[in-house]
């Protein structure tokens, strides 16, 4: 890597860093995913698989309600919903790599749709992501398109006119699986 991309990157962390904590001062509160469950689904947490919440009787549409209209930051990974090329005008911000796609969906309150304030210029699917804005609870169905087809997605929370930002990591990263053909995904790249 060169000395000239290590800077940058620098720079670029050090900006992102200075903006969360000017956010943080105007009332901008950092959640998890596992914020978006209420408590009655601390087992599924205690398992640390969300997608277990898909299971439960109320089949993980039982939103969080303490967050509703208050604006949040939240990290996670972008799969774009509507997009042109490589500008995306909506997208579900899922909390693992191959959600909805090639592994099974997470529940509704594990998903959130989200419209860029601007369109977004993505260089990957999955591309992790920070998404800051206003977060209302309530189901949404998105059309996704896939190498094998159309999947009805239900979102459980929306963030609209949402600011968007790259990240490297996203903090609370579900650990798939040994087992899964997918654990490549939460490999770090070099």
């Amino acid at each position: 890597m060169s000395n000239r991309f290590k800077s940058g990157t620098i720079m670029a962390t050090a900006l992102l860093a200075s903006a969360i904590a000017a956010r943080a001062s105007t009332g901008t509160t950092h959640i998890f995913w596992k914020d978006l469950r209420p408590a009655t689904q601390a087992a599924a947490e205690s398992v640390g698989l969300p997608m277990i919440a898909a299971k439960m009787p109320d089949r993980g549409e039982t939103l969080s309600l303490d967050l509703q209209d208050k604006t949040v930051q939240l990290a996670g990974y972008a799969l774009p919903v509507d997009r042109d090329g490589d500008l995306v005008y909506q997208f579900l911000l899922v909390p693992w790599t191959g959600a909805c796609s090639h592994m099974p969906t997470p529940p509704p309150n594990q998903i959130v749709l989200v419209t860029p304030a601007q369109p977004y210029r993505i260089s990957e699917a999955y591309q992790p992501v920070s998404v800051t804005g206003a977060l209302r609870p309530g189901m949404e169905k998105s059309q996704l398109f896939i190498l094998d087809g159309v999947s009805v997605i239900q979102s459980g929370y929306t963030v609209r006119k949402a600011e968007v930002v790259n990240v490297d990591a996203v903090p609370d990263m579900i650990t798939l699986p040994v087992n899964s053909p997918w654990s490549f995904l939460n490999k770090k790249k070099n």
